[in-house]
């Protein structure tokens, strides 16, 4: 694996960190702020609609230009989000600086991701996007951790001002390893990468990301007042359980990358299905504090675990548009990100308690389930098509793409080339064998 794909990994453990740490810091940010846990739990939902907006907007914007630079920008502009929510005197300005980094974040993930997807083989992508994924894994193992660890005892501030530091470290990373990748000669038309949205199995995706990921958040997001209010634990406890769940999601992105490139449906069903079985045994057992400890890691593995296929998929459906690709995954996720905490806040507001959360995160991912089998039944009649441009041949794609080891100058165009030939099933034996895997 080009060691850029490890640095971008790197950069994601920062924006990682940002994106998931407030769970386990909604106590003292609500009683800091005078507001209740579901008001502070929007946070997390508006960092997450930031991601959705941002994503597509800023992958449309940033289109036509050089990409390291782009990762530059979007990584600053996140670390001074970062900078100004330390410094938050308000709720309200707290609330726009999660919205202000969310933005640059998905800017980040969106662009990331393509150029990962560029420096690898075709039958690669699952593993490269997983190495990714990895990094959001180790920030659950030890960023949201050490953020509530940092809350309860320097206070929530002090958690900003720790991912701060980890995304100017990160920065220099990213200025010193990622290769310069020049924009191709041939410029990508932003009415052909929007092409991708005439096919349902994009729509199909989508839903089922959304949903995936929704139902998990729904839960995870309040997982520290139900660890201290349910499971009667002491509030020391957060931070370890927390951490336990960041070691299952880490154990689930690794295992789920390496099995998603030849069993791409049987990893999304088994997943998700894992994750509505636990999520099930999560409410039934929430006073049990060694039940929900142990169900915690093991939602981290289903729930992490089915990410990378979730992400090939998109590549999948949407080759021929790698960057919107992207970006549509990354908004996808953060549909469910969004919607799920805020669900949360509701069945928490209504008096069903905290348990609640499970049940609502439950349903989620059953109606996710269904649309992942409508989507395969769908797969198996009609093979997967590009929609956003011709499909390549093997061919037609770049040598130093199938190695492995894209020139810089080449990239950027193979991304597009590579994905429109996995995408319309290679030739390779790659397509027909996830459908039969899936069987």
């Amino acid at each position: 694996m080009p060691v850029a794909v490890y640095m971008l990994g790197l950069a994601v453990f920062s924006l990682g960190t940002s994106e998931f740490m407030l769970s386990g810091l909604l106590p003292p940010i609500a009683a800091d702020m005078d507001v209740s846990i579901p008001q502070a739990g929007l946070l997390i939902s508006a960092f997450a609609v930031g991601m959705v907006v941002g994503a597509p907007l800023l992958a449309v914007a940033t289109l036509r230009l050089p990409r390291r630079a782009t990762l530059v920008a979007l990584l600053s502009v996140f670390g001074l989000g970062q900078v100004a929510g330390a410094l938050a005197p308000n709720y309200e300005l707290l609330f726009v600086s999660r919205v202000v980094s969310a933005l640059a974040c998905a800017g980040f993930w969106a662009l990331g991701a393509a150029v990962a997807v560029a420096t690898v083989p075709v039958t690669a992508r699952a593993r490269a996007l997983a190495v990714m994924i990895g990094g959001l894994s180790i920030a659950n193992v030890l960023g949201v951790p050490a953020g509530a660890f940092l809350g309860e005892h320097f206070g929530w501030r002090s958690a900003f001002w720790a991912v701060a530091a980890a995304s100017a470290v990160a920065l220099v990373g990213v200025v010193a390893l990622i290769p310069r990748i020049p924009v191709p000669e041939e410029r990508p038309k932003v009415s052909k990468e929007f092409r991708i949205y005439a096919d349902r199995q994009v729509w199909l995706a989508i839903v089922a990301t959304a949903l995936a990921g929704g139902g998990v958040f729904c839960f995870f997001s309040y997982l520290a007042p139900l660890l201290t209010d349910v499971a009667g634990l002491a509030d020391s406890w957060v931070p370890a359980v927390l951490a336990l769940f960041g070691v299952g999601a880490l154990v689930g992105s690794t295992v789920g990358g390496r099995l998603a490139d030849r069993h791409l449906f049987g990893v999304l069903l088994s997943g998700t299905a894992a994750s509505t079985v636990l999520l099930v045994a999560l409410a039934l057992t929430a006073g049990i504090p060694a039940a929900v400890i142990a169900l915690s890691f093991l939602l981290g593995a289903s729930a992490f675990g089915t990410a990378p296929a979730l992400n090939a998929r998109m590549f999948d459906v949407a080759g021929a548009a790698p960057t919107l690709a992207a970006a549509t995954v990354t908004a996808s996720f953060n549909l469910g990100n969004a919607g799920g905490p805020w669900l949360g806040g509701l069945v928490i507001d209504a008096g069903y308690g905290f348990t609640a959360t499970a049940w609502a995160g439950a349903a989620l991912t059953a109606v996710a389930i269904g649309t992942l089998a409508v989507s395969l039944r769908m797969h198996r009649r009609t093979p997967t098509r590009v929609v956003a441009g011709s499909a390549a041949g093997p061919s037609d794609v770049p040598s130093g793409v199938l190695s492995g080891t894209p020139s810089p100058a080449e990239a950027t165009a193979a991304a597009t080339t590579a994905a429109a030939a996995a995408a319309a099933g290679r030739g390779d034996g790659g397509g027909d064998g996830r459908e039969d895997a899936a069987r």
